[in-house]
């Protein structure tokens, strides 16, 4: 099927670590892709654009589609082969995320120009082992349009880094 040679593409012919896929599908869509040892899906819980409001937060009897997705879609893999794009502009829903997927990895857009805090993705998203994958690509390589752009997006990296490092410090995790 169409879902076994995507699979085959990226994981044997292109060498990717991770693929992101959609579970609306189902899981016979996305089955093909955990068959490869050490390899990754990241599937679309909740992500961080404004198109998210038009599907996502959908509630039927009290549960909104993300978390119906993340209910479903934990069962297909394992924390060792699974992990899930949480945005980082609605941080306060990575808390109910965690009720969910309490030891996936969670692949975090959002951070820096779509609006996303680190401190709020940190105080809400982060587990016992961090859990987290942060993104933060036009805060970093758009934050300055100068010649000197390449000073300035590394720093605004190590920026974040640190910041970052401090939140896994205050929990004990480095």
């Amino acid at each position: 099927n169409t879902s076994k040679m995507y699979a085959r593409a990226f994981f044997e012919h292109m060498d990717c670590d991770a693929v992101t896929v959609a579970p609306y599908m189902g899981e016979d869509s996305v089955t093909p892709f955990l068959s490869y040892s050490g390899k990754w899906i990241i599937v679309l819980a909740l992500t961080s654009n404004r198109g998210a409001d038009d599907f996502q937060y959908y509630s039927q009897d009290g549960t909104r589609l993300f978390e119906h997705v993340l209910d479903v879609s934990r069962k297909w893999g394992s924390i060792d082969n699974t992990m899930f794009v949480a945005g980082a502009t609605r941080a306060e829903m990575l808390r109910d995320i965690r009720k969910i997927v309490p030891g996936h990895f969670l692949l975090v857009p959002g951070v820096g120009a779509q609006g996303g805090s680190l401190r709020e993705v940190a105080e809400y998203g982060m587990n016992e082992k961090c859990g987290l994958l942060v993104n933060s690509s036009r805060g970093i390589i758009f934050a300055d349009s100068s010649e000197s752009f390449d000073i300035t997006a590394a720093a605004k990296a190590r920026e974040i880094q640190g910041e970052m490092a401090q939140y896994l410090s205050q929990r004990g995790i480095v």
